[in-house]
């Protein structure tokens, strides 16, 4: 039962060296996670259907927008240093997109350096592992992923009851809006009765 929920999840995982991604790419596929790999910062946004600024999309892998939201991304590993793009740039690209800031982000690394770890801590990401990548290291990313998908879902149902609350008022204003007409015309008859029409008559009564 656990083994199929993880199945479900799928991490997008970057790192400029090929030895490096073949390595975390093994180690999530057997946690069974579905695993996406890309060489740089650049071809992750692409993947997840951002585009960097002053990017020329022909450079970039053909991966559109439409394969991102059939292949959901619950997390997002990251090697800290590439060419070009670094992993703390991917890191503030992501949490800068309303769509995506609530995707976790992992920050790896062969260097030990704890103003960088602190960096990227305080930017928005989970983890920072230390390479090479342990398959312990990779047990402690189901919580995050898990975590973030109830947000997802919580989220959407907030959506969903504020949607629906919404249509409820519109409903109303719009059941008062087709009511006012008929009041005012009962209005308007009532105006044009002649004042005797509506005063108490005693004429008929005898007084003793």
């Amino acid at each position: 039962m656990g083994m199929a929920t993880e199945s479900k999840f799928h991490v997008l995982a970057v790192d400029d060296s090929l030895i490096d991604r073949k390595l975390i790419e093994r180690l999530l596929k057997i946690s069974s996670y579905q695993v996406t790999t890309v060489e740089s910062g650049s071809k992750a946004l692409k993947f997840l259907g951002l585009q960097e600024d002053g990017e020329n999309s022909s450079n970039l892998p053909s991966i559109s927008l439409q394969n991102h939201q059939d292949m959901e991304v619950n997390l997002i590993i990251t090697d800290y240093c590439m060419p070009g793009m670094t992993g703390y740039d991917l890191l503030k690209k992501v949490k800068e997109s309303s769509s995506l800031r609530n995707i976790p982000v992992v920050i790896m690394s062969s260097e030990n350096v704890p103003s960088r770890i602190n960096r990227c801590l305080e930017e928005g990401a989970e983890e920072f592992f230390l390479k090479p990548v342990q398959l312990s290291d990779v047990n402690r990313l189901r919580p995050h992923m898990v975590k973030a998908k109830n947000k997802d879902q919580n989220q959407q149902m907030k959506e969903e009851a504020e949607e629906e609350e919404e249509e409820a008022v519109t409903e109303k204003l719009e059941l008062h809006s087709q009511q006012q007409p008929n009041n005012n015309k009962r209005k308007a008859v009532e105006e044009e009765l002649p004042s005797d029409r509506t005063r108490t008559r005693y004429s008929g009564l005898t007084v003793i």
